[in-house]
């Protein structure tokens, strides 16, 4: 598939993902997933021969420490995913912070009672 291809099918310029493609520009996980959809192909295809995965889990660099993990299976998730498509679009920074100050007092076991 073509960068132009791709990037239409995301909502992309072609440039942005030659960006992705050649690592100028991280690739978050929710975006990484709408790739392999796009793709049709596992999200464990991109990790494929990656270097060290299975021969050391604790190299630097290759391995996520817990929190990571839980964040990466929250955004896998139905709920993860679509809020985080939800919250990207908003463009406004001070609406942003406000809807994360809402969720963490909603979170927040202590304003619960």
């Amino acid at each position: 598939m073509s960068q132009e291809r791709l990037g239409d099918s995301m909502g992309l310029t072609f440039q942005q993902v030659q960006k992705y493609e050649k690592g100028a520009n991280r690739i978050g996980a929710s975006r990484l997933y709408h790739i392999s959809k796009i793709l049709d192909v596992p999200v464990g295809f991109f990790f494929e021969d990656a270097p060290g995965i299975d021969d050391n889990p604790s190299m630097p660099g290759l391995s996520e420490p817990e929190s990571e993990t839980f964040i990466l299976e929250f955004l896998n998730t139905r709920e993860g995913l679509e809020l985080n498509r939800a919250f990207t679009k908003i463009s406004s920074a001070r609406v942003r912070k406000s809807v994360v100050d809402l969720v963490r007092a909603i979170g927040d076991p202590k304003d619960q009672e």
